[in-house]
């Protein structure tokens, strides 16, 4: 394989590139290497070596602890656990959250062997139990394993002395929170309601 081919593969392995895209994409680097293509491949390698998931929470930084967890000013009693630090951006990005994250990383699924120890249910538990965590926000999509995983965390989060609230109004059913707009996000966390 050559390695423009390579090129191509790669690029085609990214989330909404496929085969023609991945090809433009290394037509227009190529074209401009020093301007995109050489930039571009120091600040991945800058990032595969400094970026690391943070300890507390599982959001991606080059801090560990990460800045959220690390700020002063954040909220500490509320603690919104999410899918993936895609959806914690998101929410990061709408500016209607000052709160402390959790990040489990995926959601329950026994066909895929996902179940509570690979997405840190006990590490939830225990942060929720924290004596400054008033609130948890489950802000999980509205899809199958989304409901299910909130269902479960429900349960496991039920005799723990906090608040347990799901985001609402604004999630279309089967959506996903990375997708949808920084308004909706922001009217979904304030009209957020009780889960148990």
């Amino acid at each position: 394989m050559s390695e423009i081919d390579r090129l191509i593969h790669l690029l085609a392995k990214l989330p909404g590139l496929g085969p023609r895209s991945a090809r433009r994409a290394a037509l227009h680097m190529l074209k401009r290497r020093e301007t995109v293509m050489q930039p571009l491949a120091r600040a991945l390698a800058e990032a595969a070596a400094a970026v690391a998931p943070c300890a507390v929470c599982g959001n991606l930084d080059v801090h560990d602890p990460c800045a959220i967890c690390s700020d002063p000013h954040r909220d500490a009693a509320l603690l919104c656990v999410v899918e993936d630090v895609a959806d914690l951006w998101a929410l990061e990005r709408s500016g209607g959250f000052r709160g402390r994250y959790h990040v489990l990383g995926g959601l329950l699924s026994p066909i895929d062997g996902i179940g509570p120890e690979e997405i840190g249910a006990d590490r939830l538990v225990a942060r929720a139990a924290a004596p400054e965590v008033t609130e948890v926000i489950l802000a999980l999509g509205f899809t199958v394993g989304g409901q299910t995983t909130a269902h479960y965390l429900v349960e496991r989060l039920s005799g723990c002395a906090v608040r347990i609230s799901g985001i609402a109004h604004g999630v279309p059913l089967g959506g996903e929170l990375h997708y949808l707009d920084d308004a909706t996000l922001t009217t979904a966390l304030a009209a957020r309601r009780a889960l148990g």
